[in-house]
């Protein structure tokens, strides 16, 4: 098995201008978690976010930067540093947009695609060896405009299945956090992804 996860962050950028855009889908994810445990969120300015501890089998932090997207690495890096903890016990959950609505992954390693926030985190860590949940928001299409998609909300439908995506992932967090993410990986890429008719742009 793998590491055990003691940090889980989710990728977002602060302010009520940001927060139903599809680029927060990992600061919604965190949002949902600490709504089903309970969990609340205080600013921690020694980490250049928000944090809260979780109970996932052991405890894990969980991080929402606030230092805006591109330099999401700052916050990473700061937790991490001061924890002394190895890219491999991190998680980093964050949009997509090569996946639809409705779809997500996870994954080990790689590059950033094009993501700034991974960008900078994978200069910040100075490791890729870290898991990432892709959740799907889809894409504007060819020529579309990629920033101004993702700093817009989904429409409906899109917001709907996206939310499905993050409750079947938080179902398995807890399988992520014990080191089982080979088995978790297994189970998300067999699920079948939503019909293409269902991405977007409002």
């Amino acid at each position: 098995m793998a590491a055990a996860l003691a940090l889980v962050a989710g990728l977002g950028n602060p302010g009520p201008r940001y927060a139903d855009t599809r680029h927060n889908a990992g600061f919604w994810f965190l949002d949902r978690l600490a709504a089903d445990r309970g969990l609340i969120f205080r600013r921690a300015s020694r980490f250049l976010g928000e944090v809260a501890e979780a109970d996932l089998g052991g405890r894990v932090w969980l991080l929402k930067p606030e230092t805006f997207m591109n330099h999401s690495g700052q916050s990473v890096a700061a937790l991490a540093g001061f924890y002394r903890l190895a890219p491999q016990q991190v998680l980093v959950v964050h949009d997509d947009l090569d996946l639809p609505p409705g779809t997500v992954r996870l994954k080990r390693g790689g590059g950033h695609g094009g993501h700034n926030g991974l960008r900078d985190i994978l200069a910040c860590l100075g490791s890729d060896d870290f898991l990432r949940l892709r959740v799907g928001v889809g894409h504007p299409g060819p020529g579309g405009d990629v920033v101004s998609y993702v700093l817009n909300r989904p429409m409906a439908e899109e917001a709907r299945l996206i939310q499905e995506s993050i409750g079947r992932a938080l179902e398995l967090l807890p399988r992520i956090a014990s080191g089982d993410a080979a088995r978790v990986m297994s189970l998300l890429n067999a699920r079948p992804r939503p019909p293409a008719e269902t991405t977007g742009s409002e």
